[in-house]
This record gives structure tokens, sequence and C-alpha cells, in this order.
């Protein structure tokens, strides 16, 4: 058994993930991004310290712990090196652990472990290449060419989230202009739908803010859902900043499979259709098959499993 956590923007989630690459027990903590990196990474081992006593286990019985990370990561030194989502610049993630559990750590990119997730038990199972994609706080993404993860000479690639696709549009997080992830994230679909709210106060999504005081995915395809205008004027915009994106995945690398995961992929067909619709029509060569596009089979719980294999693939990458 392997412990797997995925260090998010929003919160950590950690699973106790057997041999067949299942959770049987798992609890997920607020982040806390504002704080010191010691604090996170404190809370990190204390989690892991609950979930394995909460089974009623020892650590003895742990073979060793995964942690996906936002950013780029020295996968050797078991470093952070830099992560805009979390605002951590050269920290030591694996020796941070070691002060607290005396066990194996492996780290890589978040976005890559939750690839790994879907390519060992989940929607990107039994093909040669694909891409996995999160949306969330951000987006990230994990290639995987010929059985093996895309990592780059320096371990910095696959930061698809970063990628332009509106050119001198809204500032990033990473300090650039028009990112895919400043219009493809969660974080930008709020942003969206809350300028939406304030141009149409009638809305059902200013109606949603001053309700609940604030926005989220599933509230704003509710309000979509219900045929709000204004909502479904927002939906249409993010969905052709999702499939630019896409395009531009496909265009460059033509995988077998792009998996869509994150909270979003909840919302399933619902999400995915108006995608491929416009992938498909937008593509560069139309005479030949698209990659095949699905929505994440372990939804929130790829990141976990694939954290937990981190050793594994390790050492044969």
């Amino acid at each position: 058994m392997n412990i797997g956590i995925d260090l998010g923007g929003t919160n950590i989630a950690g699973g106790l993930v057997d041999n067949h690459n299942c959770i049987i027990a798992s609890k997920s903590i607020p982040t806390g991004k504002d704080r010191p990196a010691f604090e996170i990474i404190r809370d990190i081992a204390g989690l892991i310290l609950d979930i394995v006593e909460s089974m009623g286990i020892y650590m003895d019985d742990i073979n060793s712990i995964g942690i996906g990370s936002p950013g780029i990561l020295d996968r050797a030194l078991g470093r952070v090196i830099y992560s805009n989502n979390i605002r951590w610049d050269d920290v030591s993630l694996r020796d941070g652990i070691h002060q607290y559990i005396k066990k194996s750590v492996f780290v890589d990119n978040d976005a890559n472990c939750a690839a790994l997730g879907e390519f060992a038990a989940g929607a990107a199972k039994g093909y040669n290449s694909a891409v996995v994609i999160t949306f969330g706080t951000g987006v990230g993404g994990g290639i995987i060419i010929d059985k093996k993860l895309l990592h780059g000479f320096n371990s910095a690639s696959n930061h698809i989230g970063h990628m332009v696709v509106v050119s001198k549009g809204d500032k990033c997080t990473c300090g650039r202009q028009g990112c895919w992830e400043s219009y493809a994230s969660v974080t930008a679909l709020i942003r969206m739908a809350v300028n939406a709210a304030k141009a149409y106060p009638q809305s059902k999504l200013a109606d949603l803010i001053n309700q609940y005081g604030n926005l989220d995915g599933k509230r704003i395809f509710q309000a979509v859902k219900d045929g709000d205008q204004a909502a479904i004027d927002v939906a249409d915009q993010y969905y052709y900043y999702v499939a630019e994106g896409i395009t531009n995945i496909t265009n460059i690398l033509q995988p077998e499979v792009i998996v869509l995961g994150g909270g979003l992929s909840n919302l399933g067909d619902y999400l995915l259709n108006p995608i491929i619709e416009q992938v498909t029509k937008d593509v560069f060569c139309k005479e030949v098959s698209v990659p095949e596009i699905k929505i994440s089979d372990l939804k929130n719980d790829a990141g976990i499993i694939g954290a937990a294999l981190l050793e594994e693939y390790q050492e044969t990458d």
C-alpha cells in the first residue's frame, strides 16, 4: 500500500491506495496557500498520519509516499522549484515531510500525477499516448507518450495552462498575459460569471451572488441549465476558450485520447459535447480522425492514485 497526496491551491487531498490502484481511505483539508510552506508541509504530514491511523495500521505497512504539487519540481531532490499557484519558491518538500515521517517520498507535478492515475486506472487506460488536463484553480496537464510521462530535459514541461490563447489578454499569475489558465480555469469561469452578474443585475447569476455571497462552477452551470441568458453567454465563452487550448494540443501532439478532469468534469456531456464540436471544427487537418476526448473516470481521485504510483513510474522513467 502507498499514500498519495494531491496538493492543490484550495485543498490537500490524501488517500491510502492498495495494490489494485483503489483508494481504501481518504481525507482532505484546506490548503491555506497564503501560509508559510513549512505550515502546509506540517499539515500534509499530519494528514498522512491521520489516514494511516484511521485504518488501524502503521507507517511500517506503507511502502512509499507520493506527492503531487503544482509547479515545477526537481523530482530527484524532492523540491518544488517554483509554484505560482501556492506561491512556493525553492521549497524542499521531501525533506520537510522527512522531519515528521521517515518513509520514501516521491514528488511530481500534480497534473502529471493525475495523468498517471487516469493512465493506470481511469479514462486513459489501454492507450499508448494521452493528454490529461485538469481544470481547477489553474489549468494543468500531464502528457504521456509511448506509455511514459513527458517531463522535458529539465522536468519543466507540460505547463500547458501557460500557452497564450489571447494575445495581450488578461494577466496570468505567472506574469504573462493571455495564458490559457487565465481563460479556461474554474477561477477564470467564476471571474467571467461575476462580471456578467455585475453587467446584468437582474440575472440568475446576480441572484445567486446575493443569495450565497459568491459563485462556484456548480452554481454557474445550474444557472445555465435554468436558462439564464447571462450564464449561457458565460458558458459559451468558456467552452470556446477551453476548446482553443485543446485544439492547440491536438494540432501539436495528436494523442490518442485527451481526458478532461477537475471539478467541472462532473458536468459530463454537458461540458464535453460543445468542446468536441468546437475542436472538430477548428483542428488543422480535418481529413484525419481527431483524438478521442473523454471525461475523467477518476475525477478528483486521479491525482491521489497517480501520486501513489510515483515510486513505480519514477523507477522506470
